[in-house]
C-alpha cells in the first residue's frame, strides 16, 4: 500500500482487524461497464479502462452507498498522458447531485501527474484542492480511499490523509449526507483543461491509452431508500464509521497530512482570494481537523 509510517501502519491494519478486515469480492460481481464499449474489460478482479480517439470508457459500481470506506487500487496511464483524466468518484444522480472525487490529469512526460479532489453538495461544487504525488502513479497500482461518514469526508493516498471536509451541514454548508452514491470510474479524453489549462493537447498517436484498477473494496453502508439515510448513520457497532475514533483525525494523521500538503499541495480554493473576491466559502473559516 505504498508509503506508511510502522507504526500508523500497525493501527491502521490493528483497526481494520477489529472490523472483520477487508471486504474483498471480484470487480466481475461488484461492477459493471457502463460505457467504451471494448475498450473497458472487466475481468475477475482487474479492470482495464482505454481511451482513443474515439471515445473513453467507464464503469460504476452495481451498488450505491451512503458513509463507509471506498477503496480502490489504480495504475495510471504511463508515459505522454497529456489531455486525459482518469476519474475515481462517488456520485448521486440529478442537477442536485452529491459527489466526492479524485481525478487523475494526465502529463506530458516526465512530468508529474496533478491529483484533483473535490466534493459536491446538492449540485454544488467549487470545493478543489489539487497536489503532486509523492511517487510515480504509473509504475505500479496505489491505493486511492474515501472514507466518508457522518462527521467528515477524508481522502487516502496509500492511507496517508491528504484532505478533510468536515461537515457543517448545521450552519447551513452543504455536506453529502442524504443522497446515496455509486462508485464511478472513468478514462476520458479532456484536453480542452486537463493539462497546462489546455495548452498542452493529447497526442492521439500514443493511443490507446490504458489505466489499470483492482481490488475494489466498498467498506460501506447500501442505500436502499431514504429510510438508509437514518440507518446508515445510526450510531450502531455495525455502523464501525460511526464510532467517535473516525470523527476526527490522530495526532499522527494530521501530522502525515501536513506534511503531503506543505510539500506537495499546488491549489486549495480556501486560498483562492482572487476567484472569490475576498467573499471566502464559509467553510473555509472554519476548522477542518
Amino acid at each position: 500500500m505504498g508509503f506508511m509510517k510502522p507504526l500508523f501502519a500497525a493501527l491502521f491494519f490493528a483497526t481494520l482487524a477489529l472490523h472483520g478486515g477487508f471486504v474483498h469480492a471480484d470487480i466481475a460481481s461488484t461492477m459493471s461497464v457502463t460505457w467504451g464499449g471494448q475498450l473497458a474489460n472487466i475481468s475477475g478482479d482487474q479492470l482495464q479502462l482505454q481511451l482513443n480517439q474515439y471515445s473513453g470508457s467507464g464503469a460504476q459500481s452495481n451498488d450505491e452507498f451512503l458513509f463507509g470506506s471506498i477503496e480502490m487500487l489504480i495504475k495510471l496511464v504511463p508515459g505522454n498522458s497529456a489531455g486525459t483524466v482518469t476519474a475515481y468518484y462517488l456520485s448521486s444522480l440529478g442537477d442536485a447531485h452529491d459527489e466526492i472525487d479524485f481525478e487523475f490529469l494526465g502529463n506530458l512526460t516526465g512530468q508529474p501527474y496533478i491529483l484533483h479532489t473535490n466534493v459536491y453538495a446538492q449540485g454544488v461544487g467549487n470545493r478543489e484542492q489539487q497536489f503532486y504525488p509523492w511517487f510515480d502513479p504509473t509504475a505500479d497500482f496505489h491505493n486511492y480511499t474515501i472514507h466518508w461518514n457522518p462527521s467528515e469526508i477524508v481522502w487516502y493516498v496509500d492511507s496517508i490523509p491528504i484532505r478533510v471536509y468536515r461537515n457543517y451541514a448545521s450552519e447551513g454548508i452543504g455536506y453529502p449526507n442524504e443522497q446515496g452514491m455509486r462508485l464511478y470510474t472513468s478514462l476520458w479524453n479532456a484536453d480542452d483543461w486537463a493539462t497546462r489549462g489546455g495548452l498542452v493537447k493529447t497526442d492521439w498517436s500514443n493511443a490507446p491509452f490504458t489505466a489499470a484498477l483492482r481490488n475494489f473494496q466498498p467498506r460501506a453502508c447500501i442505500w436502499n431508500s431514504p429510510v438508509s439515510i437514518s440507518q446508515c448513520a445510526a450510531p450502531t457497532p455495525a455502523n464501525w464509521w460511526t464510532s467517535p475514533a473516525y470523527s476526527q483525525l490522530t495526532q499522527g494523521q494530521q501530522g502525515q497530512m501536513q506534511w503531503v500538503r506543505d510539500t506537495y499541495m499546488i491549489y486549495d480554493y480556501c486560498k483562492d482570494t482572487n476567484r472569490y473576491n475576498g467573499q471566502m466559502p464559509p467553510e473555509c473559516s472554519k476548522p477542518q481537523y
